[in-house]
């Protein structure tokens, strides 16, 4: 990969997906161009840009972010519940699938579930919950119910939050003690839970971000 491909990149991944993306990467581009006209080397036009995640947060602070209502994160949060119950009833199923029954009753007619299954349902409840948050908004900025919202979760900079701090905010959701961490939002200046300010992230509306 092009050096300047690389440095480009670099700066994109700190940036969440939206229409932000593709002007800075033009903006980018645009520059570098122009320096190497003017005599420049594209190593030289590269380091005069500093750090690419600096870079890319000086870029996102010139767009103002738009906090997320606390109504509009709880819906989100509703309509994630279908896509997890998926989630869980396809590890639970191929699980039955691969593993079987251990051929005594259960019910009438149903067999009961083999000892391999049922810790892998249990590990299925406890993990499946945190998990599919932690995996969509560290990949994505969203989840299904914040994608269909048009809602982003992003650093209190604007930039994509890393994996780190997507863990910690789903604390509270193992913890079980998800309910008090919400009872901050409605009070905090950027609807923030109390994780999200331990984290310094916050969520968003997409089409500020």
């Amino acid at each position: 990969m092009k050096v300047e491909e690389q440095f480009i990149d670099d700066v994109l991944s700190m940036v969440p997906q939206g229409p932000a993306r593709a002007r800075i990467e033009m903006d980018l581009r645009g520059h570098l161009a122009e320096r190497v006209e003017h005599g420049h080397s594209m190593e030289e036009a590269i380091r005069q840009f500093g750090d690419p995640a600096l870079l890319a947060e000086s870029y996102l602070a010139s767009t103002p972010l738009v906090s997320a209502s606390f109504w509009s994160r709880a819906l989100a949060k509703l309509i994630d519940i279908p896509a997890i119950v998926a989630v869980a009833c396809a590890i639970v199923w191929s699980a039955w699938t691969l593993f079987g029954a251990d051929g005594q009753p259960f019910f009438p007619g149903i067999l009961q579930p083999g000892p391999l299954v049922l810790v892998i349902c249990v590990l299925t409840v406890v993990t499946v919950i945190p998990g599919y948050f932690v995996i969509a908004e560290f990949l994505t900025g969203q989840t299904l119910g914040k994608r269909v919202l048009g809602l982003h979760v992003v650093r209190e900079s604007g930039a994509r939050i890393s994996l780190w701090q997507s863990i910690v905010r789903q604390i509270p959701l193992v913890g079980e003690f998800f309910f008090i961490d919400v009872l901050f939002a409605p009070f905090t200046a950027k609807k923030q839970r109390a994780f999200e300010l331990i984290t310094k992230t916050r969520v968003v509306r997409v089409e500020a971000s």
